[in-house]
């Protein structure tokens, strides 16, 4: 089987990241290099552009491939998005110059606006708008008079204020994805992508508590999995073992000790298989 990542960019390191999580054990590869196999798996990888990735997927040149969501939608291949890996999230945003009076994206009906996504900008502006296709720096266009607003990704937004724009709001949200050819057999590297995503994704949560208190513990930690209750030495203390979304774990562990938990010990999870 042979995968496609990124070969540069800011979703390169991820994706070889995920691969050595995943326990595929990928070669590391040169600076020059642009191929290289994996030590634990027959899976070879091909690292190229992530602009092209979806093309050489839909062609077959490769079973599957990691590249933007923004991307897939963008090239318009004919390819299944199989799994989403939790990393590389940006937004598509329109954006004016501070000082414009366009306030909503209805303002821009008719208007000329530059970006490097042209089919993601006709299909999701709500109204009609003038498309220049461009390359590069897309923020600079306004300025230049290229273009009265801009469609870009946007990370953190930054870029964006330092050339004096300002967004009217979000058309389309993006992170990482693994596409895959369809009817291609990618099951078994899909499970073991997903298990380490699902496993980033949560954290082991391991804590005593009061019998007493062991109602109240497991209403705070709610969700869908039951808690493993186990008896401790001591008489009328439990230990409490619980997965927990990794974003949650800010809020709960304050709620957890005003209910009575105490020892409470936060682990990562190396992969979670549901």
């Amino acid at each position: 089987m042979t995968i496609a990542l990124p070969v540069k960019g800011r979703l390169r390191e991820p994706s070889v990241s995920l691969l050595v999580d995943a326990g595929f054990g990928p070669e590391q590869p040169g600076e020059r290099a642009l191929a290289f196999p994996c030590r634990n798996a027959p899976v070879d990888v091909l690292l190229v552009r992530a602009d092209d990735i979806p093309e050489y997927v839909q062609d077959g040149v490769v079973d599957c491939g990691v590249t933007g969501q923004d991307l897939v939608r963008e090239r318009g291949a004919d390819v299944e998005e199989l799994l989403e890996l939790g990393f590389g999230a940006c937004r598509l945003e329109a954006a004016v110059r501070e000082e414009s009076t366009y306030q909503r994206f209805e303002d821009l009906e008719g208007v000329k606006l530059a970006t490097v996504f042209p089919r993601l900008t006709r299909e999701l502006m709500p109204v009609p708008v003038q498309v220049v296709d461009v390359t590069g720096s897309v923020e600079i266009a306004p300025r230049l008079g290229l273009a009265d607003a801009i469609v870009d990704l946007v990370s953190s937004g930054n870029t964006m204020r330092a050339n004096g724009l300002r967004s009217l709001g979000v058309l389309f949200r993006s992170q990482a994805v693994l596409i895959g050819r369809p009817g291609a057999n990618t099951s078994q590297i899909v499970a073991m992508m997903r298990a380490v995503v699902e496993g980033r994704a949560h954290r082991y949560v391991m804590m005593n508590t009061p019998e007493d208190a062991l109602e109240k513990v497991c209403a705070v930690l709610g969700g869908t999995r039951t808690p493993s209750v186990l008896p401790l030495a001591e008489e009328g203390m439990v230990a409490v073992h619980a997965l927990v979304l990794a974003s949650d774990v800010w809020r709960l562990l304050p709620e957890l000790e005003a209910v009575g938990a105490s020892s409470i010990l936060v682990v990562p999870v190396e992969r979670m298989v549901s």
